[in-house]
């Protein structure tokens, strides 16, 4: 805790002290990491996804994340909205319309169409392949590793004992610090990107209803008030406040996609769903092999996707996952004793892959509807400030009195998002600091709930007018070394379910098992 304190007190200190120059090194760094470590970053992204596949089909499948005779702790429902909740709700309402927008108007390297129909159905396969499988198998490598050895081997749940099969009691000494401070990091710093993108929603759906100015300094009392409500929530524990507002925060999203689909184009968004997810299983291979060369990125000058493509889209994704990997991971694991393996990764991977692509169908479809056949310059507004592509949406769609409820609605899905995105990471923090406590004191999460809040408006602050930009980056900088992490993980997992399968034995013909207790 006192290494993770210093090292985010330097960073904060520097970036407010030298805000060019913060903003400077990190713009540097983001072109680094874009042009030496793309091919990381999309190898790694479609490696943890056939790695999830083969776990959960394979005979480990069947192990039960806790003891033969565990059951779940909580419902399928509340269970399914907290992993949404943690996974991906402030980003994907942020990005389900303006991602596919900007696809759409500015084409990708996988299509020459821009502004048509062809280009609508491109730019929403992307955003599905952003936002799917891929991404989910990012949070569940940390989730699985970590229930694993948490709750079948009785480890403590920390970031650093999912190393525990691989590299023994090594993992309580120097070893596990390092991992911890890594993990630490990428969560604080993945948090606050979100966080950050957040307000800036926040601050757009206030202008929208009540005409409140968008500013820095707005967004800086967003993040104060928003924090201290996540701080509430946290301190309430577990089992009321984040388990009560993530499924009010699910209710809320089931009622925005209703209204997206009875009063938005109904029929285009079904098919524009069905459609793009066939196209998507259909080039999954070849999305998750796509490589853009030097040439493409930066040699044609004609080209509408212009320079650095993947390093804006799909790398910030990836690194934007891994960052939030061990704050999802951890969150996961602690709700999910009980569940099987295989249970574990089709709850995760698959089913909030298909929420996402229901929502990412009925936000984006309706915005591409609008621009495709309406003229609702959706596009022009998101490319002058991406934060008001809901709202430009929700006027677009002109239904009166309803969308003006409807972006009532929006502003308040941001706000409970960001709430429990918050109150979530505060409590995955502490847990890791306190060296996987289940109940870490009150006063660490308070203070590291404050300290999440901070690194948020820090990377505001240095980021300016380029704020965006900024909060991307300093993602993929803190995935980075958690990458490396979570290759050994996926080893040290693969080698702890052979050992726990040769150690538990299913007796066929009496369904009973022979369970062998795990010390070592």
């Amino acid at each position: 805790m006192v290494i993770s304190l210093a090292v985010t007190s330097v960073f904060i200190l520097f970036t407010l002290l030298f805000p060019e120059q913060s903003a400077r090194l990190i713009d540097d760094a983001r072109t680094l990491i874009t042009l030496s470590a793309s091919s990381w970053y999309v190898a790694l992204a479609a490696g943890f996804l056939l790695f999830c596949i083969w776990i959960a089909f394979s005979r480990y499948g069947n192990i039960r994340l806790g003891n033969d005779n565990d059951k779940p702790e909580f419902s399928y429902f509340a269970w399914f909205a907290m992993v949404y909740a943690a996974g991906q709700g402030i980003g994907i309402i942020f990005w389900s319309i303006a991602e596919p927008m900007f696809h759409f108007s500015g084409g990708t390297p996988f299509s020459s169409a821009v502004g048509n129909a062809e280009a609508a159905e491109v730019a929403m396969k992307v955003t599905f392949f952003h936002w799917g499988l891929n991404a989910w198998a990012i949070y569940c490598v940390v989730g699985l590793a970590l229930a694993f050895v948490s709750y079948r081997l009785k480890k403590p749940l920390s970031i650093r004992y999912t190393l525990y099969p691989l590299l023994g009691k090594r993992v309580e000494g120097w070893v596990g610090v390092l991992v911890d401070v890594i993990a630490v990091f990428a969560t604080l710093f993945g948090i606050a990107t979100s966080l950050g993108l957040g307000v800036q929603q926040i601050n757009a759906g206030l202008h929208a209803i009540w005409d409140v100015p968008q500013n820095l300094g707005v967004q800086l009392v967003l993040v104060i008030v928003i924090t201290a409500c996540a701080l509430v929530s946290v301190l309430t524990g577990l089992k009321r406040g984040i388990k009560y507002l993530s499924i009010s925060n699910m209710w809320l999203t089931i009622l925005l996609l209703a209204f997206f689909i009875l009063f938005g184009p109904t029929e285009y968004i079904f098919d524009l769903l069905f459609g793009v997810s066939v196209d998507y299983l259909v080039d999954l291979f070849a999305l998750n092999i796509f490589i853009e060369t030097a040439a493409q990125s930066l040699g044609d000058a004609d080209a509408s996707w212009k320079s650095m493509w993947q390093g804006w889209w799909t790398v910030f994704y990836w690194g934007w996952w891994m960052s939030w990997a061990p704050f999802v991971g951890v969150f996961v694991a602690r709700i999910s004793r009980g569940r099987t393996i295989r249970e574990f990764v089709v709850g995760v991977v698959g089913v909030s892959s298909l929420l996402s692509f229901v929502w990412l169908a009925a936000y984006g479809g309706t915005a591409l509807h609008i621009d495709l056949f309406d003229d609702g310059n959706i596009a022009a507004t998101v490319s002058s400030n991406v934060s008001e592509a809901l709202y430009a949406t929700f006027a677009g769609m002109n239904v009166g009195t309803v969308g003006h409820l409807a972006t009532i609605a929006g502003t308040l899905l941001v706000a409970t998002y960001f709430i429990t995105s918050s109150d979530s990471g505060t409590l995955v923090l502490t847990t890791i600091m306190s060296e996987g406590n289940e109940h870490p004191l009150k006063r660490h999460r308070t203070f590291w709930g404050v300290i999440q809040g901070v690194v948020a408006a820090v990377l505001l602050v240095a980021g300016g007018n380029a704020a965006l930009s900024t909060l991307q980056t300093a993602s993929i900088i803190a995935a980075l070394p958690f990458s490396l992490l979570m290759v050994l993980m996926c080893i040290s997992l693969a080698k702890g379910v052979r050992g726990e399968y040769k150690r538990v034995r299913v007796d066929t013909s009496t369904g009973k098992t022979n369970a062998q207790e795990l010390s070592q």
